[in-house]
């Protein structure tokens, strides 16, 4: 079976390939751009492949940015996108919490700006959102006054993570029935040049350490993120590809929903990484198809498409 699988995408294959789909799902950066530069091509891949009548939508774990921020980036880039096609956690976490959790009550929140917007767009009331300085001691933080209607702790990407928000997350989650979702658990955020920054799941780990509980993750490698777009767009798995840059979040999620998936090497992974896990019989982590960029794909589309 690992034989079978990660095949590289060109000439006719890569025809018969996109004729058996009609949905594409991509990651973002390391596939469509990397850091405030698009990948090149990858515009007019995505272009050409919704002028061929597939539909394209776009599936990002980063929560700094609402869904209509997520738009304007990738109109700016070249990729004409509408709010409506793009899933990013900062926005599927407020869906979950509205309408799976049906919470009633508010959410303590370790997150930014953009996640901060879409629990408010989703009427979701929250508190903790910017700095949280150091007062007091330990007495004093270990007998802080909670509010009682919080019923959530959300933990996403916070550059204002701190002790104190730590020990806000723990006394809320001390409650066993309040919620404990995470954005996500990326330990990196991958930069320009090949530079990392610590990343959400850095700080997942630490309040899950400390509540001795483990979060409720809605981005990849879970289906949520799949499970929206499947709850409002609709679609057909045995005809949807999931495009990604990462074996551990985009390829996972693909093969634990059922769809085909595609590995682009203008990212995070690479074959050796593929190699690793087909020699260790990972195979929910080995891509079906790859390709050194999006734009090798380009050549596979009519020449009315492009």
């Amino acid at each position: 079976m690992a034989a079978s699988k990660c095949k590289r995408l060109s000439g006719e294959l890569s025809r018969r390939f996109l004729a058996s789909v009609d949905t594409v799902l991509f990651d973002c950066d390391g596939v469509l751009w990397r850091g405030d530069e698009a990948v090149p091509g990858a515009a007019e891949l995505v272009t050409g492949l919704k002028k061929s009548g597939k539909r394209v939508f776009y599936l990002t774990n980063n929560s700094t940015k609402t869904r209509h921020m997520y738009a304007e980036k990738l109109g700016r880039l070249g990729f004409g996108a509408e709010p409506g096609e793009v899933f990013g956690t900062a926005y599927c976490t407020a869906i979950y919490l509205r309408d799976m959790a049906r919470l009633q009550g508010k959410v303590y929140l370790i997150g930014g700006g953009a996640l901060s917007q879409e629990l408010t767009a989703a009427g979701i009331p929250h508190l903790g959102s910017g700095p949280d300085p150091v007062t007091g001691s330990f007495r004093d933080w270990a007998a802080v006054q909670r509010d009682p209607e919080v019923r959530a702790v959300v933990v996403g990407f916070d550059e204002h993570f701190s002790y104190m928000k730590l020990n806000w997350a723990l006394q809320y989650l001390q409650d066993p029935n309040c919620l404990f979702v995470a954005t996500n658990t990326d330990t990196r955020l991958p930069l320009e040049g090949g530079r990392t920054i610590p990343g959400t799941g850095c700080l997942v780990r630490a309040v899950e350490t400390a509540a001795h509980r483990k979060a409720q993750v809605i981005g990849k490698p879970t289906s949520f993120l799949y499970d929206c777009v499947v709850r409002e767009c609709g679609l057909d798995p045995s005809r949807t590809v999931m495009v990604g840059d990462r074996l551990d979040t985009d390829i996972q999620m693909g093969s634990t929903c059922g769809i085909q998936t595609l590995l682009t090497l203008t990212g995070f992974s690479s074959l050796e990484d593929v190699k690793s896990h087909q020699n260790s019989g990972s195979l929910s982590l080995v891509p079906d198809f790859y390709v050194d960029s999006v734009a090798d794909l380009l050549p596979a589309l009519s020449p009315g498409d492009q």
